[in-house]
């Protein structure tokens, strides 16, 4: 017998539901793997292992903020996103900061460090992306949220194809350019978050023009 004189639960508050659930592993997953891979990165000298660290937090931030607003009116989830795409801009210029570093210093990373963290990291956003991956069509808030998960993996991605080739080359290049690589992915993306954030909060925008001013 249905539950008449419980609260209705519709499509779209179970879907916020479900969504919640699978923030608080990824949020889990990526501040955990922020502290693995900041370590490590500082131990084996690594800008692509500090950019993807940087990244994993500000992910995990982001998702603390994403479940702040999950159950609060449209326009507090645009503003939110709004303010994924700032931390996001600022991740990007600050790992572009630290390659910089890098090249002035030009310190050789090490190869292991970077290949076994590298990997434990892909593991852990491969199960993030995973889980991410049917919100990827959903709202702004949704869709900035899966756009962080992927960019994860192809850090990781990156970060293993840096590992494999400063053990066969010797140099920090492949470290370094990996790193800008990171950089550039995550401005890119950041100016998309920003741009749509922007789109949703124009008066012209549907939904804004019965908003009372």
């Amino acid at each position: 017998m249905d539950n008449c004189c419980g609260p209705r639960v519709g499509p779209g508050d179970d879907l916020r539901h479900r969504f919640g659930r699978v923030l608080w592993a990824v949020l889990s997953i990526n501040a955990g793997m922020f502290v693995v891979e900041f370590s490590a990165g500082l131990a084996a000298g690594s800008s692509a292992l500090l950019a993807d660290s940087l990244d994993m937090l500000s992910d995990a931030l982001l998702y603390a903020a994403s479940l702040f607003v999950m159950s609060r009116p449209p326009r507090w989830q645009v503003g939110v996103a709004l303010l994924k795409g700032a931390t996001m801009a600022a991740m990007g210029l600050l790992v572009a900061g630290e390659v910089a570093w890098a090249l002035w210093t030009g310190h050789v990373p090490s190869p292991p460090i970077m290949g076994a963290v590298g990997a434990l990291a892909l593991a852990a956003n491969l199960g993030c992306a995973g889980l991410l991956y049917a919100y990827r069509r959903g709202d702004l808030n949704m869709r900035s949220t899966w756009l962080c998960s992927r960019n994860d993996v192809l850090a990781n991605l990156g970060v293993l194809g840096a590992a494999a080739l400063v053990a066969w080359s010797g140099s920090a290049w492949p470290d370094l350019v990996i790193g800008s690589a990171i950089a550039a992915v995550v401005l890119r993306d950041a100016y998309r978050v920003i741009r749509e954030s922007l789109a949703e909060l124009s008066p012209s925008a549907p939904g804004q023009a019965e908003t009372p001013a």
